[in-house]
């Protein structure tokens, strides 16, 4: 179902604006049902997410020093996709392929309120908007980030204490998430062919496909780096998914805002590669189970 959504999204990017509205409303949603399994006692960072948040900040630093010398468009489109928060649906991914939710969405929640603290200073200081002050550029990444990831929550525990009835079928309707997923899913991958189309022109032609290519290569690199580091806490799928699967939206958003325009290509592409792969891993998770 994911490759499908992913090629009709890609076949009917231009009719993506009309319907692009409802990503966040979607997203809502799906982590509303994913959320309603999870007990608040489980909401503790601990040894393995403080790890992975170490290894995605060392990587980040050093994917942009190697590349800065050389190119810096690639550098800053190649970084934000390391740099960039664990994806709000993550937690979604995750369930479905065995792995503690519990686990990636505290690090998702961790990750993303590092991110909004330090993103502003960090990208003050590579990018080309450096007139922003750290306040407007906290209080903007909060706005965009922060309701995605806690309503959701909050949700989950009011339906828990108020409307049990409901929170319990939500809770034994998982499978739910993954169709709105997919729904999502087609939304995203036609608005990022759209807006990589609007943006070409010849002349940007290799830069443009040097950002999908290191698009590529950090999005295998994280979700392998990410299942060695979960091996060793006994948890390989949420290692991988907390560390490979980015909220590239957002990281969309701060290449246009912060970097080169054109360095959005590279979460641009992100979203296709780690859709596939996350793809390859559902098939292969569902002929293992069945």
């Amino acid at each position: 179902m994911l490759p499908a959504a992913m090629a009709a999204g890609a076949l009917l990017y231009k009719w993506m604006g009309y319907v692009t509205f409802l990503s966040p409303y979607l997203i809502f949603v799906m982590l509303t049902i994913t959320y309603c399994k999870v007990k608040p006692s489980e909401f503790k960072p601990g040894r393995f997410q403080w790890m992975l948040l170490l290894v995605q900040m060392v990587l980040a630093s050093v994917v942009y020093a190697s590349l800065s010398v050389w190119n810096r468009t690639l550098a800053e489109g190649v970084f934000i996709c390391v740099f960039i928060p664990t994806a709000t649906a993550a937690p979604v991914i995750t369930g479905m392929l065995g792995g503690s939710i519990s686990r990636l969405a505290t690090y998702s929640l961790l990750c993303n309120v590092f991110v909004a603290v330090v993103g502003p200073l960090v990208l003050a200081a590579i990018g080309e908007h450096p007139e922003m002050t750290f306040v407007e550029s906290f209080m903007i990444i909060c706005r965009n980030v922060f309701p995605l990831l806690i309503l959701p929550i909050i949700t989950a525990l009011v339906m828990e204490r108020f409307a049990r009835g409901v929170h319990d079928w939500l809770m034994r309707r998982q499978e739910l998430s993954f169709y709105i997923w997919a729904v999502s899913l087609f939304i995203v991958v036609g608005s990022s062919v759209s807006f990589a189309i609007n943006k070409f022109t010849p002349d940007k032609t290799l830069t443009m496909i040097l950002l999908a290519a290191g698009a590529l290569v950090v999005c295998m690199l994280q979700f392998m780096i990410g299942r060695r580091v979960g091996r060793a806490y006994g948890d390989t799928v949420s290692g991988g998914q907390g560390l490979g699967q980015k909220n590239t939206l957002l990281a969309i958003w701060i290449a246009l805002t912060y970097l080169n325009p054109i360095s959005s290509i590279a979460p641009a592409a992100y979203v296709a590669w780690q859709n596939i792969i996350n793809s390859w891993q559902l098939i292969r998770h569902g002929r293992k189970s069945s």
